[in-house]
């Protein structure tokens, strides 16, 4: 909301749409870094896989000429790249993750959900639980309860008797993969260099910010 344009705001409100959702519309046309921005999504520090509340964003390639919908999809795209990370630390470590079941308000934003698919390389399932914590927990419930006292003796039974169908199947755009990987990989180099102790310029920023 800060740094979008007073007609960004304006043309919203016309159109009784979601500030995000005009964003969404004016970018949904981009392709892979087509908004020739890379981000690093950190506005409230790195919680997984760094674990440090110290850090904080980071935007290159902005020009004069960059506009609030480049720097919305670039944002997407990071949050994207952050999600592949959490990911690969579980690859990394054994844990096998073949797709991902998506829940809450954001899995209406078509756009935002396929990036997700390209730059994960995973199938991205939304679930058809509207309230898929909830939901979940009612499944743990089941199976303390147990069979005796009518639920189910194993998670997988409780799942495949109480889960919905995923009402959306988001499949990775076979065109977006190579794109995304060379940006991914320029995404990793950031992420080590300003997360993992190539310098602590961000930390030193927060530390002067407080002392103002």
């Amino acid at each position: 909301h800060h740094g979008v344009p007073r007609s960004y705001h304006d043309a919203a409100a016309a159109q009784q749409i979601s500030l995000q959702a005009l964003l969404t519309s004016k970018a949904e046309g981009f392709g892979p870094g087509s908004s020739g921005l890379l981000a690093l999504d950190w506005w409230n520090g790195n919680r997984s896989t760094l674990g440090r509340a110290d850090l904080s964003g980071l935007l290159v390639g902005m020009t004069l000429n960059t506009r609030a919908e480049e720097i919305f999809h670039a944002l997407v795209e990071a949050t994207a790249f952050g999600t592949r990370a959490i990911v690969e630390s579980f690859t990394d470590q054994g844990l096998a993750v073949s797709s991902i079941v998506a829940g809450g308000g954001l899995t209406r934003n078509t756009m935002l959900m396929q990036i997700y698919a390209d730059v994960t390389g995973r199938q991205i399932a939304v679930a058809g639980a509207p309230q898929a914590s909830a939901s979940g927990a009612a499944m743990l419930g089941a199976v303390a309860a147990g069979a005796a006292a009518g639920g189910y003796g194993s998670l997988t039974e409780a799942v495949a008797r109480m889960a919905p169908r995923p009402t959306e199947l988001y499949e990775p755009i076979e065109d977006h993969r190579g794109q995304y990987d060379a940006l991914y990989r320029e995404y990793k180099r950031l992420y080590d260099h300003f997360g993992r102790g190539g310098t602590d310029v961000m930390k030193m920023l927060r530390t002067m910010r407080r002392a103002e």
